[in-house]
C-alpha cells in the first residue's frame, strides 16, 4: 500500500516496484449456454498433480491419503518439504482441525523436537486458523484479547506471547482500531495485551494479510471514486433535475438527486424498494449515461430488469448509445460482471466502461468481491450500493453496506416505500425488534405448531405437497423450505431426505442425486446457483441452470452441490419464492436471531407458513437479539483522518 501511495503522489515512478505490464486484455465473452465461471460444460478441470513425497509425509504423519490433492493446492509443491518443517501447516487445508494437526505432528516425531500444545508453530498455525474460522463469521480482523482467549483454549501456554510472536514473524498483521495502519508502538502493544477491554486506549485488531489488503483496497476505491466525480452542469444538471421531478416517487426523486450530485451513494429499504434504484438505471440510460444494475443471483437480476422502465418509444430497456463496441445490459449478477460472463467486457485498462454501476443486495457484499467491483470503475463513475442493512450479512468477511453507513461518507437516502401487504407488515416489524400477530385474511401466513423433529419434517412435506397448492394454486417448485442448519432432526438433510422422497424419489445413483432432483451448486462460498440434475456422465453431474445446462466436474460434486427443496436461511439470502415455508425445529432456538428470522421470513412473495416448535424463544429472538455483530477496519478506514503536518487534508 505505501508503493501504491508512493506512485499515485508522484513521488515515486512504478517502474522503481515493477515493469509496467501490457495493457489488460478484454474479457472474453461466453455464451450463457456455457454455464458458470467453474463449472464449464466441456470438461472438468484436471486432477491435481501430487508428488510421491507429499503422500509419503502424509503417510508417515497418519494423515489420510485422499487429502493428498488438497495439500497440494494449499501449500504448493513443496507441500511436503514445508510439512517436514511445519507439521501445523496441515491447518491450512480446508477441513483439517487443530487436533488433527496435533496428532500429525506427534506421528510425524522429529527426533528432539518439541510438538507438544507450546510448540510456537503450533502457536502460529493456530492463529491463523483462527483468524480464517474468523472470517468465515464475517470478521475480517479479531481483537488482541479475543485471538489470545481463543489460543488459551487449544491448550497454547502464555497466549498473549503467542499472539505477539506471531506478529513479529509475520503471520499476522496489527492494527490499531482508530483506523490508523500504520504498526504500533512495542508500548502500545504492551498495553493492550495487559489492559483489553479496560477501555483506556483503543485495542489493537489482528488480521491475515489477505483481508488487509482487501478492506485498504476497497477503502481507497470507494475515496477515488469519491474524490474524481465531478457533479454535472448546464443541460446535464437540468436533465438529472427533470428526471427526478418525474421519478414515479418521492424517495426515487430523492435518489436521482443524490445521484446527480455525489460519486458513492447509499441507498436502504426493503424488497419494494428495488423499483427506486430501478427507476434511477432507467432515468440513467435515457440520459444516454452507460448504466446497469448487479445483483447476486439471477432470479435477482431477472426480477430487477422487469423493473427498469423502458425508453419512451421502445419495448425493450435501452441499450448503450450507437457507436460504443458492446451494449451495456440493463441487470447483470455480480459473478457475471466480474468475470466477463455478463456486461459490456472490459476497457483495456481493464476498468468497465460503466458511468453508474447500481449494486442490489448490498449486505451480500463482502470485502474481496466489492474491492474488486470498485477497482473496476473507472474515475468519476457513479457507484450506487442499495440493500437492506437489517438481513444476513454476506458469505464472506466484511459489512461492507453497513460500514459505509456507519463511516457517512455518503449520503443515505432511505426509502419510504413499505413492502405490502400483511407479509410486508410481518417483516418491518421483525426488523424494529416486534413479532407481532398480522391480520391476514387471505392466508398469506400460516403458522404450523409441532412438537418435535420428525413432526415438523412431516408437517413440512404436508404444506409444500397439498397444502400450499391446494390453497394458492404454487406448485410445490415454487415453494421454497428454509431452516436453521443442515444437521439436525429438521435440518436440511432431513427435510431434503424427505422431500425427494415425496417429490422425486430415487436410488441417489449420481452420487446421491438423480435427474430431477434440486440442487445448488457453489462455485464459491456464499455463492449458491440453484439448479434441477439433468444426468451424469464420465465427465460429472450434469445440471441444468439459469443460464442453461453445464457439468459439474465428479471431484467436485460431494463439496459443491446440495440438494435444495430445503436449504438454509444464509443461502436463500437475495432470494424470492412465491412461497416459502420456514421450518423452526425445537433445537433451533440458539441459532435464531433477528437478522435470521427477519432474512428467513422475506422471502416469500405471496405465502409464509411457519412451522414452529421453538415457543417463547422465537418473540425473545426478535426483540433481544438483533445478531452478532462482525468486526472490521473499513469504516474507520474510510473516515477521514487529521492530516500530519507538511500534508494535504485528507478530506
Amino acid at each position: 500500500m505505501a508503493a501504491v501511495r508512493a506512485v499515485e503522489s508522484g513521488e515515486k515512478s512504478a517502474a522503481e516496484f515493477f515493469p509496467a505490464p501490457e495493457p489488460a486484455r478484454p474479457a472474453r465473452r461466453r455464451s450463457p449456454a456455457q454455464g458458470p465461471r467453474g463449472a464449464s460444460a466441456s470438461a472438468p478441470a484436471g486432477p491435481v498433480a501430487v508428488p510421491a513425497e507429499v503422500h509419503e509425509v502424509l503417510a508417515a504423519g497418519g494423515a489420510p491419503e485422499a487429502l493428498a490433492p488438497s495439500v497440494v493446492a494449499a501449500l504448493g509443491p513443496r507441500a511436503a518439504e514445508e510439512l517436514r518443517e511445519d507439521p501445523w501447516r496441515l491447518l491450512s487445508v480446508a477441513g483439517v482441525r487443530p487436533e488433527q494437526a496435533d496428532a500429525f505432528a506427534a506421528a510425524l516425531g522429529e527426533p528432539g523436537a518439541d510438538a507438544g500444545p507450546g510448540d510456537p508453530r503450533r502457536a502460529r498455525a493456530l492463529a491463523g486458523w483462527l483468524l480464517e474460522a474468523a472470517a468465515r463469521a464475517g470478521h475480517t480482523v479479531l481483537e488482541f484479547a479475543v485471538l489470545a482467549r481463543k489460543l488459551a483454549q487449544y491448550g497454547v501456554p502464555e497466549p498473549e506471547d503467542a499472539v505477539r510472536d506471531a506478529v513479529d514473524t509475520g503471520a499476522l498483521l496489527v492494527f490499531r482500531a482508530d483506523g490508523d495502519g500504520t504498526p504500533p508502538s512495542e508500548e502500545a502493544e504492551e498495553a493492550d495485551g495487559a489492559e483489553a477491554g479496560s477501555g483506556e486506549a483503543a485495542p489493537l485488531l489482528l488480521g491475515l494479510e489477505r483481508w488487509a489488503v482487501a478492506e485498504e483496497s476497497l477503502a481507497d476505491g470507494l475515496h477515488r471514486l469519491i474524490t474524481t466525480f465531478r457533479p454535472p452542469q448546464g443541460e446535464d444538471a437540468g436533465a438529472w433535475g427533470s428526471a427526478a421531478s418525474a421519478a414515479p416517487s418521492s424517495s426515487a426523486g430523492e435518489l436521482l438527486r443524490a445521484v446527480a450530485a455525489h460519486g458513492l451513494v447509499a441507498h436502504t429499504g426493503g424488497e419494494a424498494s428495488r423499483a427506486e434504484p430501478a427507476a434511477l438505471v432507467g432515468a440513467a440510460r435515457a440520459m444516454g449515461l452507460r448504466a446497469c444494475a448487479a445483483t447476486h443471483t439471477e432470479d435477482a437480476r431477472r426480477r430487477l430488469a422487469a423493473l427498469v422502465p423502458a425508453r419512451p418509444g421502445t419495448e425493450d430497456p435501452p441499450a448503450q448509445d450507437a457507436g460504443q463496441d458492446a451494449p451495456v445490459p440493463v441487470a447483470v449478477t455480480v459473478s457475471g460482471l466480474l468475470e466477463g460472463d455478463q456486461g459490456p467486457g472490459r476497457e483495456a485498462d481493464g476498468t468497465l466502461p460503466l458511468d453508474l454501476l447500481v449494486v442490489l443486495d448490498a449486505a451480500l457484499l463482502d470485502t474481496e468481491t466489492a474491492a474488486a467491483l470498485v477497482e473496476a470503475l473507472p474515475d468519476g463513475a457513479r457507484l450506487v450500493l442499495s440493500g437492506d442493512p437489517q438481513v444476513l450479512g454476506s458469505a464472506g468477511p466484511g459489512q461492507v453496506l453497513q460500514d459505509v453507513l456507519a463511516a457517512a461518507v455518503a449520503p443515505r437516502v432511505t426509502s419510504r416505500t413499505p413492502d405490502p401487504g400483511p407479509l410486508g407488515e410481518l417483516v418491518s416489524g421483525i426488523g424494529v425488534g416486534e413479532l407481532t400477530q398480522v391480520a391476514a385474511p387471505g392466508k398469506e401466513i400460516v403458522i404450523v405448531p409441532v412438537r418435535e423433529a420428525a413432526e415438523a419434517v412431516h408437517r413440512t412435506v404436508q404444506l409444500v405437497a397439498e397444502s400450499v397448492p391446494r390453497a394458492f394454486g404454487i406448485e410445490p417448485g415454487a415453494t421454497q423450505v428454509i431452516t436453521t442448519g443442515h444437521p439436525g432432526g429438521a435440518g436440511t438433510t432431513a427435510l431434503n431426505a424427505a422431500l425427494k422422497e415425496r417429490f422425486n424419489p430415487g436410488p441417489g445413483r449420481f452420487g446421491g442425486f438423480d435427474p430431477g432432483d434440486r440442487v445448488t451448486f457453489s462455485p464459491a462460498p456464499g455463492r449458491p446457483l440453484f439448479a434441477a440434475v439433468a444426468g451424469a456422465d464420465g465427465e460429472g453431474l450434469r445440471l441444468d441452470g439459469p443460464h442453461g445446462p453445464f457439468t459439474v466436474a465428479k471431484d467436485r460434486v460431494a463439496t459443491a452441490v446440495r440438494h435444495a427443496w430445503a436449504i438454509t436461511a444464509h443461502q436463500a439470502a437475495g432470494g424470492r419464492w412465491p412461497a416459502a415455508v420456514v421450518v423452526l425445529p425445537g433445537d433451533a432456538a440458539d441459532a435464531l436471531d433477528r437478522r435470521w428470522v427477519y432474512t428467513a421470513f422475506g422471502r416469500a412473495e405471496r405465502h409464509l407458513s411457519v412451522v414452529h416448535g421453538v415457543g417463547d424463544a422465537l418473540p425473545r429472538a426478535v426483540a433481544q437479539r438483533p445478531g452478532a455483530p462482525r468486526t472490521t477496519r473499513l469504516r474507520e478506514l474510510l473516515r477521514p483522518r487529521p492530516a500530519a503536518a507538511g500534508e494535504p487534508d485528507d478530506t
